[in-house]
């Protein structure tokens, strides 16, 4: 198996630790250091894992929660398994031994 690196987003949690229990509590603190977001903006920046993150953004957010990037977003190895080798029996064997075969059109007749 080999491993995947993966990561753990720890914004609720440290959210929680500093007492802020609503997501819109983070937009004025935003705000007040030239990130403006709207209140659906910062709800999907808590309760989801961000793919994208401005360094701008991800400062501030260390700085209203007085951590530091690596309290932020955790480093996670995942291991990702192998996919079974295709036995030609399932649909996929089905379809492969069917490749270069065209459908034959459909031929209607009056009963």
């Amino acid at each position: 198996m080999a491993a995947k690196l993966g990561y753990q987003w720890n914004l609720r949690l440290l959210m929680a630790e500093a007492g802020m229990f609503a997501t819109t509590d983070l937009v004025p603190l935003l705000a007040e250091r030239g990130i403006v977001l709207s209140s659906t903006q910062v709800y999907r920046l808590v309760t989801q894992t961000p793919e994208r993150l401005s360094l701008p953004a991800l400062m501030a957010l260390c700085d209203i929660l007085d951590c530091t990037p690596n309290d932020l977003i955790e480093p996670v190895a995942k291991t990702r398994t192998k996919r079974a080798a295709a036995s030609g029996t399932g649909r996929r064997g089905a379809a492969s031994s069917l490749k270069g075969r065209r459908p034959r059109r459909a031929e209607i007749t009056d009963q």
